[in-house]
Formats: C-alpha cells, structure tokens, sequence
C-alpha cells in the first residue's frame, strides 16, 4: 500500500461505537427492509419483519420460525450489518438469529381426544353435550 492509502485505512479500535435506542435501530431496519422490498428482495425482507428484533447491548437478537429461514437470512446479513453499523454510527453490532419452531403439532386420534380438541376450539361443545346427553 502507498502511503496515502495507509492514511485512510482505520483501525477496528478507531471505527465508532456511538449508543443507539431500540427505536432508532427499529427505524433503521424497518428502512433497510422497505429498501429491499422495493428492489425486489421480498423474501430477506419477510425475514426481517417476521418479527420485530431485540436489543441486547450491541446485539440485535432476531427469531425466525426455522433452520432454513435462519440458513437463507445469515447468508444476506452482511448487507445489512453494513447498512445498521453505518446508519447507527457504531461497529460493534452484531446480529444474532434463533430459530424458534412451534412445538410439534398434536393430533387426535380417539374419541375423547377428539372431542377435547373440539371442546378447546369451542367451549360451547360441552353445553351442546350436556343440553343432548351426549357420549363421548
């Protein structure tokens, strides 16, 4: 490198690490998803608004519903690192993505698993079972 070049180029401990509020990193990744919306990158978008990210010190913690949605959004986050970390004037933030998949789905099989399936969907089974004398 040339000398002018070394002028410009800064340490890691020199880039800045400004506070910022949960607002104003919300607002900037709200931006950030609309920008990508608009060009047409509609599923990193859909990622990013799945649900709202949490603020940890300089970590942003996102949730996403699973393995391949985490896969897919890690692979297109630098892009939005860049953007945050320059719009938020701090090098220090990190996103930090968990998978949160809903627990496994259980299905009835008898009678009575059935009914109380029914019966959690719509409390008034059970007056309808009691007002006919009902078996289950």
């Amino acid at each position: 490198m040339e000398a002018s070049q070394k002028a410009n180029v800064k340490h890691f401990d020199e880039l800045p690490k400004e506070p910022f509020t949960v607002t104003e990193m919300l607002l900037q990744w709200n931006n950030f998803a609309q920008k990508l919306s608009d060009k047409g990158q509609k599923i990193m978008a859909t990622y990013m608004l799945i649900n709202d990210p949490t603020l940890d010190g300089f970590t942003i913690k996102l949730e996403l519903p699973n393995e391949g949605s985490k896969v897919d959004f890690d692979a297109n986050k630098n892009e939005l690192l860049g953007y945050l970390r320059g719009k938020l004037h701090n090098h220090d933030i990190v996103i930090d993505v968990h998978v949160n998949e809903v627990t496994e789905t259980k299905y009835a099989f008898t009678p009575l698993e059935k009914y109380e399936k029914l019966k959690s969907i719509n409390p008034a089974m059970e007056l309808l079972r009691k007002t006919f004398d009902l078996d289950i």
